[in-house]
C-alpha cells in the first residue's frame, strides 16, 4: 500500500475512535448510574484517537527512517565476498547502481548477472518491508484504539491524560527546534575551528584582503591564500547601510500613515499590498535590481559624468531597502497600534494637533519597539544572498563608494561551496568561519532587538 494511502486510512480509523470513545463514555455514564463523567465527552474520544494514531505514526516514522538503511545492508551482505571488499566509495557506488536498477533508473555501468540479482532481491525487501510496515501500522492503530477504549470510565480522568500527551508532544517540539539549532551552531562551529588551525584569528577578522584561490603548487603565487575579511565586513555593512536608509524612513511613515491617518477601508486594503512585498522571492528582486534598477544607476551616473560600474553596492542597496519595507512597516505599525489609546486622548484633551501627537508620544512612546523592529531588519538585510550576487558582484574591494562593485559574507559563502570541494582546505573552511561570524553578528542583534523590547514594552502600559 502507497504510504498516503496508509496515512488516510489510519486517519480514517482515528476518525472512528474519536467518535466511538466519546459515545463509548456517555453510554458508559448512563448505564452505571455513577456519579456524571469527569471529563467532557470530547475528551474521552481525543484520548481513543491518541492511542490510535500516535503509536502508529510514531512506529511509521521509524520504519520509514530505518528501512532503507536495513534494506541496504541485507543487499551488502549477500554480495560476492570480492564486491563487499571493495573501497567503501567504490562498494557505495555499486549499492547506488543496484538501488537504480530496481526502480528502473539510470546505472553507471553494465549491468551484471550479480547486480542484477542483487537489484531482484532489493525490489523483493522493498516490497516485502512495505506490507510489513502497512500490516503493522494498521494493527498498531487498531489495537491502540480498542487499547483506550477499555480505559473509559466515569472517574477517568481523561481530560488530564489528553493535557499530559498534548504537553508532552509540546515539549517535543520545542526540544526538537531547540537541538536543531545546537546541532547547527556546532556544526559550524568545529569546522570554523579547523579553519582557526590554518588561519589566525587576527589575519582573518582583521585582514584586508580576501583572495581565497589557493594554488595547487607551492611555488605558485598566492599559494597560501589570503583570507582577510575586512572587505567582506566592510561590503556587507555598505549594502546593508543603503537598505535601511531606504526601508527604515519609508516603512515608518508607512506606518505611521496606516496605523494614523489612513481610514479603515484603506488600511485593510493597503496593509496587504505592502507586505505582498516581503513574499516575493528574492531571486526575483535580484533580477529586478540587475536587469532595471543597475542599468538606471549606471546609465544616470554616466550623465553625471560618474564611473559606475555595472553591478554596484547602490543597486543591490536599493532593492533590498525595497524588500525589507514590510518588515519594518509591520513591526512599526503593530507598536504603534500598542501604544494605549488614553496616551492620544490626553495629548487632545490639552490642545495638541494630531502631527503634534504623534511626534511628542505616540513616537517616543512606540520609539522602543520601532528600533527593535529596526535592529531585526538590519539582521534580514546582513543575511541576504541573491540579491548582492546578482547585483552587487563578487568582488572583495575594500571601499567606501556605493557605486562600486563589492560583495558580503553571504556571497563568499555560496562561492566557496559551490562545486566539488575538499573539506580539508583553508579555503573551504573559510566558508564556516564566514558563516559563525555571521551568526554571531545576526545573534547579537537580534538579542539587543528583543532586549530593548522587553525592557521598555511596559513603560507606557
Amino acid at each position: 500500500m502507497a504510504l498516503y494511502l496508509i496515512i488516510l486510512v489510519l486517519l480514517a480509523f482515528t476518525a472512528f475512535a474519536y467518535n466511538y470513545g466519546r459515545k463509548r463514555a456517555l453510554a458508559v455514564a448512563g448505564t452505571e448510574r455513577k456519579s456524571r463523567l469527569h471529563s467532557l465527552p470530547h475528551y474521552y474520544g481525543a484520548w481513543t484517537a491518541i492511542w490510535c494514531s500516535l503509536p502508529a505514526l510514531l512506529v511509521l516514522g521509524l520504519w520509514l527512517a530505518t528501512q532503507n538503511t536495513v534494506i541496504t545492508q541485507f543487499i551488502i551482505d549477500d554480495l560476492p565476498r570480492e564486491i563487499r571488499e571493495l573501497p567503501a566509495e567504490r562498494l557505495g557506488l555499486v549499492v547506488n547502481d543496484i538501488r537504480n536498477q530496481a526502480e528502473g533508473a539510470i546505472v553507471s555501468r553494465e549491468v551484471s548477472p550479480e547486480i542484477q540479482a542483487a537489484a531482484d532481491q532489493y525490489s523483493r525487501l522493498k516490497t516485502t518491508s512495505r506490507m510489513a510496515m502497512t500490516v503493522l501500522v494498521l494493527c498498531l492503530g487498531i489495537g491502540g484504539g480498542i487499547l483506550a477504549s477499555r480505559f473509559i470510565a466515569p472517574q477517568f480522568r481523561a481530560r488530564n491524560a489528553v493535557e499530559s500527551v498534548i504537553r508532552a508532544l509540546l515539549i517535543l517540539c520545542s526540544s526538537i527546534a531547540i537541538l536543531t539549532t545546537i546541532g547547527i551552531v556546532l556544526s559550524v562551529l568545529f569546522e570554523a575551528i579547523r579553519f582557526f588551525e590554518k588561519i589566525p584569528i587576527p589575519g582573518f577578522l582583521f585582514g584586508l584582503e580576501w583572495s581565497p584561490q589557493t594554488a595547487i603548487r607551492e611555488d605558485q603565487v598566492g599559494s597560501t591564500g589570503a583570507f582577510g575579511a575586512v572587505p567582506l565586513f566592510a561590503g556587507t555593512l555598505l549594502i546593508s547601510f543603503i537598505a535601511m536608509v531606504v526601508a527604515v524612513p519609508i516603512g515608518l511613515m508607512s506606518a505611521i500613515y496606516l496605523s494614523e491617518y489612513a481610514g479603515p477601508r484603506l488600511r485593510a486594503s493597503a496593509k496587504p499590498v505592502l507586505e505582498i512585498l516581503a513574499g516575493i522571492p528574492t531571486v526575483v528582486y535580484g533580477f529586478f535590481a540587475a536587469l532595471t534598477v543597475a542599468p538606471i544607476i549606471r546609465d544616470g551616473g554616466g550623465l553625471l559624468g560618474l564611473d559606475v560600474s555595472s553591478e554596484s553596492a547602490l543597486a543591490a542597496g536599493l532593492v533590498m531597502g525595497i524588500m525589507i519595507i514590510p518588515f519594518v512597516s509591520s513591526l512599526s505599525d503593530d507598536v504603534i497600534n500598542a501604544v494605549p489609546q488614553s496616551l492620544r486622548d490626553a495629548s487632545y484633551g490639552i490642545g495638541a494637533t494630531q502631527s503634534e501627537t504623534i511626534r511628542q508620544v505616540i513616537l517616543p512612546a512606540a520609539l522602543p519597539g520601532i528600533a527593535g523592529g529596526v535592529l531585526l531588519a538590519v539582521s534580514r538585510a546582513i543575511g541576504e544572498t541573491m540579491i548582492v550576487v546578482m547585483a552587487a558582484g563578487l568582488a572583495a574591494n575594500l571601499t567606501p563608494n556605493p557605486l562600486e562593485s563589492v560583495t558580503t559574507v553571504t556571497v563568499q559563502i555560496v562561492t566557496l561551496l559551490v562545486g566539488d570541494q575538499e573539506f580539508d582546505s583553508a579555503k573551504t573552511l573559510a566558508a564556516f568561519a564566514l558563516g559563525l561570524t555571521l551568526f554571531l553578528v545576526t545573534l547579537v542583534l537580534n538579542v539587543i532587538a528583543l532586549h530593548i523590547v522587553r525592557k521598555y514594552r511596559e513603560q507606557y502600559d
